[in-house]
């Protein structure tokens, strides 16, 4: 069944717009330069609790890769109060979940929980802040977590090199040159010393966010933060680095022998800082070459010449300047060459031809959908404002972002693919083993 494009795309808009709705909340400094973010929203008998700290792969030693992933596994273990392995159980018994998650630039830690138990989430937060233990059993155990973690996600994978091989090649001395993951001679080259003075250095009030969101009295939820929080002593500065990678001049080309069957093109393009205007027109091309079934990427390569049996397109938010991943797995008796090509054909299109009013709509018609649904979770929300602090100096973007892509024009699409997608890149072949390239 056909469905016109136009229609649809303003059906989606005007439904989005009608549930979209500005996130109130209050923000605060504590004296020891933590800064606090509270949403009430008592609708759901539930609150998260949420601390964000202003590290990632980007802040680590040359020579320690890995440890902000690392230590998101590690501040599990417990704390001088907490016993070992406790940490999660505390949580679950009081019927919460918790998780956490890193990349290049923060690490996240949070826990959903029913609004009655907020303080267990104040108190997880503070200990794994003030007392976490970083000892030499918790890193010896945690090391076999993430060596597993790094065997499941690119080692034992097919094509599980992509992000290692295209970062390796995108940037020579920016530390975004190493994926978050890290490596398994850093971690295991460290000592017990080195972990501890990671922790102390990047683990303190002055960098992070505390954010508690959901069923609270804003009144009562101050209280409780500054109660948990207030006490941990300032650590030093913590001063961001200043790596000005040099631009990427002319195309690196490489070609990967992998475990698979088919081959498969991975091309990569330095992109803006995420928050800046280039960022959000470089984001919806993206979504426009990759976003489903109905994209370029998928529709051209897929549906009309059967070159691909895969494809997919991606951004690398970073702070500092990013990446743009496009990528195409080719169909059998396609050849990594022909796949290229058709892939180059799609972007040229969009270079020459623009993006026509009505596909434009619907992209953003789903973006608007996406927000939406993103406001429909307390941990999502509590999750956006962190990083609209953090990353991007301003919570205030937590409702006036999404105006940043609403300002986009088709024209936005036609310049940032022209400026951005263009001869300077990473271009690799993905091969089977013991295949010769063409």
């Amino acid at each position: 069944m056909k469905t016109n494009i136009t229609l649809l795309a303003l059906m989606l808009a005007a439904t989005a717009t009608a549930q979209r709705s500005a996130i109130a909340y209050t923000e605060f400094d504590l004296d020891n330069g933590m800064h606090v973010i509270l949403h009430q929203d008592n609708s759901t008998p539930i609150v998260c609790v949420s601390v964000m700290y202003h590290v990632g792969s980007k802040n680590e030693d040359p020579t320690r890769r890995g440890f902000a992933h690392f230590f998101e596994h590690l501040l599990f273990e417990g704390s001088a109060n907490i016993g070992r392995g406790e940490f999660s159980k505390h949580v679950e018994r009081a019927g919460g979940v918790l998780n956490a998650n890193t990349t290049a630039d923060r690490t996240y830690y949070y826990e959903v929980l029913p609004s009655n138990q907020i303080e267990l989430g104040l108190w997880l937060e503070s200990e794994r802040m003030l007392h976490a233990k970083v000892d030499q059993k918790g890193v010896d155990t945690q090391r076999e977590v993430v060596k597993e973690e790094r065997r499941q996600r690119y080692e034992n994978q097919p094509y599980g090199t992509i992000l290692l091989e295209v970062l390796d090649r995108a940037y020579d001395t920016h530390p975004y040159k190493w994926p978050t993951i890290g490596f398994m001679e850093d971690l295991n080259a460290a000592s017990e010393a080195d972990y501890q003075a990671f922790y102390k250095k990047f683990y303190v009030p002055n960098n992070a966010v505390l954010v508690i969101a959901g069923d609270i009295d804003v009144a009562q939820a101050r209280a409780l933060a500054t109660k948990y929080f207030k006490e941990i002593p300032r650590g030093a500065d913590v001063v961001q680095p200043s790596v000005v990678e040099a631009p990427l001049k002319g195309e690196r080309r490489g070609v990967v022998h992998d475990r698979i069957q088919l081959p498969a093109v991975v091309l990569g393009y330095r992109i803006p800082p995420t928050g800046s205007k280039d960022y959000y027109a470089v984001d919806l091309l993206n979504r426009l070459l990759s976003s489903g079934n109905s994209s370029r990427l998928n529709i051209a390569l897929k549906d009309q010449q059967q070159k691909a049996v895969a494809t997919g397109a991606f951004n690398l938010p970073f702070e500092q300047g990013g990446l743009a991943i496009l990528y195409a797995i080719a169909n059998a008796g396609v050849d990594a060459a022909a796949l290229e090509q058709a892939m180059q054909a799609e972007l040229e299109r969009v270079k020459r031809d623009g993006v026509p009013k009505d596909e434009f709509a619907k992209l953003v018609a789903q973006l608007e959908m996406e927000s939406v649904q993103d406001r429909s979770r307390i941990a999502g929300i509590a999750s956006d404002l962190a990083r609209c602090h953090m990353l991007m100096g301003d919570a205030r973007l937590v409702n006036s972002e999404i105006d940043r892509y609403l300002a986009l024009t088709p024209d936005d699409l036609k310049r940032a693919a022209s400026t951005y997608f263009g001869n300077d890149r990473v271009a690799l072949h993905y091969l089977p083993v013991g295949a010769k390239q063409p």
